[in-house]
């Protein structure tokens, strides 16, 4: 899909199908419409109340046929009070959505006028790319029809501050279309070394450094939560080292994701329900791969490693038992009472890993817990971390972009649960709190350097359809990665 920008007033005169905004309760068209054809049309429209504004609304414009083109689309934006970032991604989504499910030629798209229109049309093109992909990657025939162009329209804005951002709009929602396609892909088809090939792939094609190891060198480097849970299954895991140094002498950031391919239990065995789902107990990996990528591909001045360890947790006669006790890369021993708490085990060995090489900070992304899904539900990331302004640097790139966390508490009397007679710690706490105590197991393995966490068990997967968003995979929190390294880049 070629996509370019335009600042002219009025549509590209050779576009088949033009999408304009409209917010909630609008009154009148947009501004920019009002000196072409258009503009009485849809001026009649609203005062007749035939136009939904709802976020996530799309509406065909009747009475448009003396315009020239196949066809016209309102799309809407919700109240213009609670417009941002977020919602013109998801109004990008919601319009893209629909007329993707035909093929069409060229689509003109005109940027809302509300707020900073560059940054908006930034958000706009990374929906508008994201809902031109649906989720059926094995269906014979797709769902989706990418356009053949795409023109982003924003009259009166600065033509190189908006071809910027279309083309970090681009780069970012197939970035994020990057993350669900690995999500979505079926776990036969992504065991550990599997998908550590495809993040290779994906990796050196923007750019960045890869490393991959295998088990031998995993065993070597004493990873033993890592090579535990992978003791039950017949796939070997991999851990994935992704470099990318173009910040010169910045300080390095860690970027940590969770990649279990398939998450059976192992001997705590999960009910069937609860495994349909769990080939997307890798989306912190994927997240973390996709993002670093975009980095590469925007050419942002930052350096940042990313540490993926890769594994399937299965049944299998070496499968690890409750009360094996597990010896972690730092050293630490842990006590394992519940073979499903296998993630926490996995990010210890990365998490030891990432800090010998010194980062300035660490994040780490994983479908952890049911627990923050029960606390927080499922559009919530639940954010912890041992240094106030490390996690608020995470807030703010999240809030920038729309996806949504919630800081919750991390107290050091967390930790009694987490005590064992055998061992240093065991793998899980009790019956309360299990997204916190969860946190605080991983808190041990990141000394003092300034670390925060984000279980995002929640938004990573959507059981269902909507306007605005996609069945499966989400591909959550590749747009917030960016954000927060494009924040690391600029000046102090």
């Amino acid at each position: 899909m070629n996509i370019s920008a335009s600042t002219d007033a009025t549509f590209p005169a050779d576009a088949q199908w033009l999408a304009v905004p409209l917010f909630d309760d609008d009154a009148a068209p947009p501004a920019s419409t009002s000196d072409t054809p258009l503009g009485p049309v849809l001026a009649r429209l609203i005062e007749a109340r035939a136009l939904g504004g709802g976020l996530g609304d799309v509406t065909p414009i009747l009475g448009a046929s003396d315009l020239g083109v196949e066809g016209v689309q309102a799309y809407g934006l919700g109240k213009r009070e609670k417009f941002g970032p977020g919602a013109a991604f998801s109004a990008g989504v919601a319009l893209a959505k629909r007329l993707a499910g035909k093929p069409r030629g060229k689509v003109a798209v005109l940027v809302p006028d509300e707020g900073d229109q560059a940054a908006i049309a930034s958000s706009l093109t990374e929906g508008l790319v994201v809902g031109t992909v649906g989720p059926d990657l094995r269906k014979q025939e797709r769902g989706r029809h990418p356009f053949e162009s795409l023109v982003i329209v924003a009259p009166g804005t600065d033509p190189a501050a908006l071809d910027e951002s279309v083309r970090r709009g681009e780069v970012v929602g197939n970035a994020v279309n990057s993350a669900r396609e690995l999500v979505n892909t079926p776990p036969a088809e992504k065991t550990p070394a599997l998908l550590a090939e495809r993040v290779k792939s994906l990796a050196i094609e923007a750019g960045v450094k890869v490393e991959v190891w295998d088990e031998r060198r995993i065993e070597s480097e004493r990873f033993g939560g890592l090579m535990g849970v992978a003791s039950g299954s017949d796939h070997p895991p991999r851990f994935v080292v992704l470099s990318y140094h173009n910040g010169g002498d910045r300080p390095t950031i860690a970027l940590v994701g969770k990649g279990v391919t398939f998450d059976s239990g192992g001997l705590s065995l999960k009910p069937s329900a609860s495994m349909e789902d769990m080939k997307s107990d890798m989306t912190g990996a994927a997240v973390v791969a996709a993002s670093i990528a975009a980095a590469a591909r925007l050419k942002l001045p930052v350096n940042v490693v990313g540490y993926l360890p890769m594994t399937e947790n299965m049944t299998g006669g070496r499968a690890m038992k409750l009360g094996d006790v597990l010896t972690m890369r730092n050293g630490k021993t842990v006590e394992v009472l519940n073979t499903d708490a296998e993630g926490r085990l996995i990010l210890a060995d990365a998490l030891s890993y990432a800090v010998e090489s010194n980062p300035c900070r660490i994040l780490d992304l994983a479908t952890l817990t049911g627990a923050c899904m029960v606390a927080l539900g499922t559009r919530y990331a639940g954010l912890f971390g041992n240094d106030d302004d490390w996690v608020r640097s995470v807030e703010l790139a999240s809030k920038s972009t729309g996806e949504r966390t919630w800081r919750l508490p991390l107290d050091d009397d967390f930790l009694d649960a987490l005590k064992s007679t055998v061992s240093d710690l065991k793998n899980v706490g009790g019956k309360w709190g299990g997204a916190i105590t969860a946190a605080k197991f991983l808190e041990q393995f990141v000394g003092e350097t300034p670390w925060a966490h984000l279980d995002i068990a929640g938004p990573s997967w959507a059981d269902s359809d909507s306007p605005t968003r996609d069945a499966g995979g989400t591909g959550c929190f590749v747009r917030t990665l960016v954000a927060l390294m494009e924040a690391l880049a600029r000046p102090s």
